[in-house]
C-alpha cells in the first residue's frame, strides 16, 4: 500500500485519549495536496499512524453543527 500524503494545516481540538495514547481529534487536513477538509479520526501520539475517520467540507461541517445543536443531552 502506498504512503498516504497529508499535511495537518490546523489542529482544532482533541475529543478524547485512549489508554494506549491515541487521540481522537478534529483537524483541518490537506490530503495529497488537495484543498484542506475538516477531518475527525484517531491518531497515534506522533501523528504517524491514523485510524479510520471522516472528512467534511465546510458546508458539511456547518450542517453537522446544526444537527448537533438540535440534540438535547
Amino acid at each position: 500500500m502506498a504512503d498516504i500524503k497529508y499535511e495537518i494545516i490546523e489542529k482544532i481540538g482533541q475529543l478524547s485519549e485512549s489508554s494506549k495514547g491515541w487521540t481522537k481529534e478534529l483537524n483541518l487536513i490537506s490530503w495529497s495536496g488537495r484543498e484542506p477538509k475538516y477531518d475527525l479520526r484517531d491518531w497515534d501520539s506522533e501523528h504517524n499512524k491514523m485510524g479510520k475517520g471522516v472528512t467534511l467540507t465546510v458546508e458539511e461541517l456547518k450542517k453537522l453543527k446544526d444537527v448537533l445543536n438540535e440534540i438535547e443531552l
